[in-house]
């Protein structure tokens, strides 16, 4: 990376459990690290910040710059709504990252469809029976390029840093709250965007007081692959169907060979 700066101290701060590299250089403009506030409903104590954002949109690029030196310096790029909530209120609840290995995708999908009674939306043709996860699909691009290119798409947010291992885990790790009226706890949701980056080259780019987007690198091409990944999303996030077609079928024709999942709750 050329033309670097050195970190500021509020990135360090991110590190304080870690043994941070002194040569480490990124370049940044200017930011802040976020706190959880104390007074929203916490799952641990407070020990840090949760994250680092930028005081304004952030440059051209430099998500893309962050995404590609993840591997040396731990850190993975966010682009946030620039409203107050949840960023600046400090209304997030971090998880311990180790939580979502507790998590199996497979069972969250079974528990969530089997408690459907009355379902939210159109289950056909799977009805009451869960069809469990949909296999993997084939690369269509590189993961990173279909990131950067919905990373280019959301230019003009401010930019999170967060200290995480894979995108999947910032979920968790920042303690967004944003599915919270669907599921108390983020982790389980960590872990099954782990399973899409694994089987579908899914990146974690965006994310917004109740909103997700995720590029997608291998999304499914026919409809009836992308109806077995239509039950997915309806226990992720049973938004989006309700809020659109309302029908699975409906759901997989949207994203058939669709390079961007966006997720929305209320």
């Amino acid at each position: 990376m050329d033309d670097l700066e050195p970190l500021t101290a509020g990135v360090d701060d991110l590190f304080s459990d870690h043994a941070l590299d002194p040569s480490l250089s990124v370049t940044l403009p200017p930011g802040y690290p976020v706190w959880p506030d104390p007074s929203f409903p916490q799952h641990q104590g407070v020990a840090g910040p949760a994250l680092w954002m930028t005081d304004g949109p952030a440059p051209p690029g430099l998500w893309a710059r962050f995404h590609a030196a993840h591997a040396e310096t731990g850190l993975w790029p966010l682009l946030l709504d620039d409203s107050a909530q949840p960023w600046s209120a400090g209304q997030i609840a971090p998880e311990p990252v180790a939580e979502i290995d507790t998590y199996d995708p497979a069972a969250f999908v079974a528990e969530v469809w089997a408690e459907w009674h009355e379902p939210p939306i159109d289950l056909t043709p799977f009805g009451r029976y869960s069809p469990g996860l949909a296999p993997a699909g084939h690369p269509c691009e590189d993961p990173g390029a279909a990131a950067e290119r919905l990373a280019a798409r959301l230019a003009g947010r401010p930019l999170g840093l967060v200290p995480a291992g894979r995108g999947a885990d910032v979920l968790a790790a920042v303690g967004w709250q944003g599915a919270r009226h669907h599921n108390a706890f983020t982790a389980p949701l960590s872990a099954v965007v782990r399973g899409w980056e694994d089987r579908f080259g899914v990146r974690v780019v965006g994310l917004g007081f109740d909103t997700l987007e995720l590029s997608v690198a291998a999304p499914p091409v026919t409809f009836r692959h992308a109806l077995r990944v239509a039950a997915e999303h309806a226990t992720f996030c049973p938004e989006a169907i309700v809020q659109g077609p309302g029908t699975l079928a409906g759901h997989a024709e949207q994203i058939r060979d669709a390079r961007v999942w966006s997720f929305r709750w209320e």
